[in-house]
């Protein structure tokens, strides 16, 4: 039996349910089809859980522009439904004099993209800040944030069950077809279906471009390339030396080891970066002793054993190593040619921060 809905959204990470909700609200009704057994377990629960303030992008870029607008929105959403967040901040640090200019491209980036309330530290300003980082120079990035990842995707996914919307676990999309102006989707899983659809929105992460490949009529050429890239986190055992962000201007020749915190005050360093060949979660212990080294370049005080194990989490790049990272890939009608469908693709970060945004430019898409 072939039952009839008007949207489906493809994806139930943070981003997925933002538009699930953005649609539901707008008065459509909606399912959303998740492959796994549960919401967000993938790139949403496995990140910093850093609200971005936007300062690094590319001008005019899509990553620049949804950046700066879902972190405005996503502050105000977070206020109204109580989603646990603080507004932290973040300083950035030259480690020695080389890294200077790092410091005043970023500024400069920033304020281009309209993020315009960084404010320079010197080396003194900063050890008043924060004491236990040694650096050079620096800015503070006051809108920086945390925010509780789960609580958001949990506050989402009520909100558009709220407006009628539903939420199909264990519903992989195996292919897909047009016809009559409609999408079929064929579901597999615990029961399977077909799904008629007026819309269709892929948003599923490592899986987009699978699903773009798997629906008849999607140009072969529109869809980019599938790559994987690891990240590990360390966790500090002990109080935290920190009170805020701390992020090292980055360098080709040093892993790009960061310090966050989480809302309950662990201090977390990651993520590394190294490319892998499919979706695999173990944690590659190795990798410590360059955790060490990257780290005490501006935390010395940093004691052996400290380090433990936390987590990995995976991006979902369309880029290999090596290449520029490119810009976030929304695909509407103009790009592939076939109405009502719209495909995303590396939605990595800053995706949480940007949920908001993006899910109103696919709305917009969308025509809703």
């Amino acid at each position: 039996m072939v039952e009839r809905i008007e949207c489906a959204v493809i994806g139930a990470g943070v981003v997925g349910l933002a538009i699930a909700r953005r649609l539901a609200m707008s008065g459509h009704e909606v399912v959303i089809l998740e492959a796994e057994s549960a919401f967000g377990t993938h790139t949403s629960s496995r990140n910093s859980e850093v609200i971005h303030a936007g300062i690094y992008y590319p001008t005019g870029s899509l990553k620049a522009r949804l950046c700066v607008a879902g972190r405005h929105a996503l502050y105000r959403y977070c206020a109204e439904h109580h989603v646990h967040h603080r507004r932290i901040g973040k300083v950035i640090v030259a480690c020695d004099e080389s890294e200077t200019d790092g410091l005043k491209k970023y500024q400069a980036q920033a304020e281009i993209n309209g993020v315009d309330d960084l404010r320079s530290l010197t080396a003194d300003e900063l050890a008043r800040l924060e004491p236990n980082v040694r650096c050079v120079a620096g800015f503070l990035s006051p809108s920086t944030g945390i925010i509780d990842s789960h609580g958001l995707m949990l506050s989402y996914l009520g909100d558009a069950e709220s407006h009628g919307a539903a939420l199909a676990l264990a519903s992989p999309v195996v292919s897909g077809r047009t016809t009559g102006g409609r999408i079929v989707l064929e579901i597999r899983g615990v029961e399977s279906m077909t799904l008629e659809c007026n819309m269709v929105v892929n948003s599923a992460g490592f899986y987009a471009q699978a699903v773009a490949r798997s629906i008849t009529g999607v140009p072969p050429k529109t869809i980019p390339p599938t790559h994987f890239a690891i990240g590990h986190y360390y966790t500090l055992s002990g109080t935290a030396p920190f009170g805020r962000l701390v992020y090292p201007v980055a360098r080709q020749d040093w892993l790009g080891v960061h310090v966050t915190l989480d809302l309950g005050g662990q201090v977390k360093f990651g993520p590394d970066i190294s490319w892998i060949d499919r979706v695999d979660y173990r944690f590659d212990g190795s990798r410590e002793a360059a955790f060490y080294q990257a780290i005490r370049r501006y935390y010395p005080g940093l004691r052996d054993g400290t380090l433990q194990p936390g987590y990995t989490g995976i991006r979902p790049k369309i880029h290999g190593p090596g290449q520029p990272a490119p810009d976030f890939q929304i695909q509407g009608e103009m790009s592939h040619g076939i109405a009502g469908l719209v495909n995303l693709y590396g939605i990595e970060s800053p995706g949480l921060t940007s949920s908001l945004a993006i899910a109103d430019h696919v709305a917009a898409l969308l025509g809703s």
